[in-house]
């Protein structure tokens, strides 16, 4: 304490600055002090009062945060995160997480409070849920965002974090506010790592719920997968590269969301999510992540069938600002579809539908129109019945439609039709799609006609309308295959999709779908469908570069004779079922007795951080050179995608090269090898190596 004092009496004027000069100095250690400041201030001397409380040591402060996310930390492996290649705080929603934070002295509940912020997206609100206040409680409660001290050592504190089963997904930013009651004094640390939220199909009250261990483990947390094409009858299977965990993947997968006009606050019910991807993976309408490319010109990109994995195409589109890569089919849309799902959460698997029909005008059959002659009409003909198509299958529950409708739901990202203006279709339950429930969201009409639509065959009259003279029942929908659980099997799913062909049940489902349908009274009048036509192929079919033998079964299962004519034409046509040219067409008039009628027309040990070898072979099957031929090599843990430029291969020719890597990750991993070139696709081979830890 110290005094100033004045022997002489001071003048009036004197009196008034030092009244002055007192009341200033009382606010400014008032505003430093709170209430317990100095106050001894008289005419003749002024005393200046230090309280002891204006001390920073008793200011509560976060000095720093550990999110606990290293891979050997409890918060990964509990929350089956463990797998991401990122040093991120990944966590699932519905469940506890922990944090420990650093103080700058002990937390005492009696005079400090302390609470969490979390935010997401670029206008955080609280009506929104984007901006979570999380306060601290002595007990968890389920259903809402609590904090709770489970751990005290000195100034270090571990938290216990309830997230709801309801939260948004997506990147957060982290922020703690501490504060000393005694004085009111407030501090706020912001930390500068980010926290992952996704969906929590562990949880038996998230949407995304699967039940048992086997399909979890298939449908989330596999990194690989199998990917069929080709046809019913020659059904070719390929190796795809998931990669959901890769360095940077779960980065790319929230800059697809963020890259859609769904604001964060929509991110937290899985069927808006899956609606969001759909749309967002073909890029016609909103620079999505891929182009599609049908024409077989596939300059400026990468021909469809070179990709052997999802992993390159996310991170170029992520790497370049969201610039749509070059290119796409059915089974690059389905792959990538199949990682950003997984990554975000949400059970998926591809599907691959043989005799896949494409419904262009809402009538739920798949229509073939003739003129006069029985020569087809092809502006009308848009319809198409794909070799095979390839989309997804998510599993979620849908409150939102009647019970029991929830479980496996179709997704298709190819962009063939729209849905409420944008190029995307689904989530529609397959339990719907099978009993033709086609009124119910969303798009499950075009699912419906891609697996059990009627073939519709019209010809034209001569006042210009159109006469059903043929229908075929069993033409589309085919083998429906998916990669099965635990192996690198197929499994046929066409049970899930659609009763027996020919059942009552699955033609009750059809005639009801076709009720809503653009064209209702398709099947109000029956016609005579005693004449058959069959065509069967010879042998094991057609190979690469050789003949295909066909036979034209025609059967009359009438009681009476028919006479009628075969109308042929075999064409070449794209796998989409689209025409290119016609080989050949005939007519002929046939005369058929009753019951019957018949008309005939070919690596070693690995180790992580060991390099070692594969050796790559390819015969050319064809009876002519290739040209340009690449080779394109990847494995995750093993090798990024890696070309190899081979140059011509003369027919018949053998091919070896061999190339080197060094694998980073242990355990069982795929090596992935596929041949491009334009005269050969869809030519591609798999490697299972068992990678040791390093020795």
């Amino acid at each position: 304490m110290a005094r100033l004092s004045q022997r002489d009496t001071p003048s009036p004027k004197r009196r008034k600055k030092r009244a002055d000069a007192a009341a200033g100095f009382r606010k400014l250690v008032r505003v430093a002090s709170g209430d317990r400041a100095a106050r001894m201030i008289s005419s003749n001397s002024i005393f200046f009062f230090f309280s002891p409380s204006f001390s920073s040591e008793l200011t509560l402060a976060v000095r720093s945060v550990d999110l606990l996310s290293r891979k050997s930390d409890r918060n990964k492996a509990e929350h089956h995160t463990d797998q991401y290649n990122s040093d991120q705080l990944i966590i699932r929603r519905g469940q506890t997480f922990q944090i420990e934070l650093d103080l700058s002295r002990p937390f005492n509940p009696n005079t400090d409070k302390l609470h969490l912020e979390m935010k997401t997206g670029p206008l955080p609100q609280v009506s929104k849920r984007t901006h979570i206040i999380i306060p601290l409680v002595d007990e968890l409660q389920d259903e809402s965002w609590e904090a709770k001290i489970v751990e005290q050592n000195v100034n270090r504190v571990r938290l216990s974090v309830n997230s709801p089963i309801t939260a948004v997904i997506g990147k957060y930013k982290l922020t703690i506010t501490t504060q000393y009651l005694k004085t009111g004094e407030t501090t706020t640390h912001d930390h500068d790592k980010d926290i992952y939220m996704l969906f929590n199909p562990w949880c038996e009250d998230d949407m995304v719920y699967m039940e048992g261990e086997k399909e979890l483990k298939e449908y989330v947390l596999n990194d690989t997968g199998r990917i069929y094409y080709g046809t019913e009858k020659q059904i070719g299977a390929r190796t795809w590269n998931f990669g959901q965990f890769d360095e940077g993947i779960l980065e790319a997968c929230l800059f697809v969301l963020d890259n859609s006009e769904v604001p964060p606050s929509g991110r937290g019910d899985p069927v808006n999510v899956v609606r969001v991807v759909s749309a967002m993976i073909n890029s016609p309408d909103d620079l999505g992540v891929l182009e599609g490319n049908w024409s077989g010109n596939y300059a400026g990109g990468m021909s469809p069938t070179a990709w052997s994995g999802s992993v390159e195409i996310l991170r170029q589109y992520h790497r370049e600002g969201g610039k749509p890569v070059k290119y796409g089919q059915c089974w690059v849309f389905s792959g990538v579809t199949t990682t950003v799902l997984r990554c975000l959460g949400i059970p998926t698997r591809s599907v691959t539908n043989f005799q896949s029909a494409h419904d262009t005008d809402v009538s739920l059959t798949t229509d073939v129109y003739f003129d006069e002659n029985m020569e087809p009409i092809h502006h009308l003909n848009s319809d198409s019945v794909w070799n095979f198509h390839v989309w997804n299958d998510c599993w979620m529950a849908r409150p939102d439609l009647p019970a029991g409708l929830g479980g496996w739901q179709a997704v298709d990202s190819t962009p063939q039709e729209t849905s409420h203006g944008t190029f995307r279709c689904g989530p529609a339950s397959l339990a719907a799609i099978r009993t033709g429930q086609v009124y119910l969201k969303f798009d499950t009409p075009f699912v419906f006609a891609e697996v059990n639509s009627d073939k519709i065959y019209w010809q034209r009259n001569l006042d210009g309308t159109f006469s059903q003279i043929h229908s075929e029942k069993k033409a589309v929908g085919h083998c429906i295959s998916t990669k099965a659980v635990g192996s690198d099997e197929r499994v046929d799913i066409t049970n899930l999709y659609k009763y027996p062909e020919g059942s009552e049940e699955e033609r009750i489902a059809v005639e009801t779908a076709c009720r809503y349908g653009s064209k209702p009274d398709v099947y109000s009048s029956p016609i005579a469908e005693d004449v058959r036509v069959e065509v069967r192929m010879e042998g094991e079919g057609p190979r690469m570069g050789g003949d295909a033998q066909l036979k034209i079964v025609v059967k009359n299962n009438s009681s009476q004779p028919r006479r009628t004519t075969l109308h042929s034409q075999v064409a070449v046509m794209y796998y989409t079922g689209v025409l290119k040219d016609t080989v050949k067409k005939d007519t002929l008039n046939v005369e058929l007795n009753p019951q019957e009628g018949e008309l005939g027309f070919p690596i070693g040990e690995a180790y992580v951080g060991k390099e070692m070898s594969a050796k790559i072979t390819f015969t050319n099957p064809l009876p002519c050179t290739l040209r340009n031929v690449v080779i394109r090599v990847e494995g995750l843990g093993l090798r990024d995608l890696h070309p190899i430029k081979v140059g011509d291969v003369s027919k018949h020719a053998n091919v070896t090269v061999t190339e080197h890597f060094v694998p980073t990750i242990a355990g069982k991993r795929k090596l992935v090898a596929s041949l491009d070139c334009r005269q050969l696709t869809q030519v591609h081979g798999v490697a299972d190596i068992d990678v040791q830890e390093s020795q």
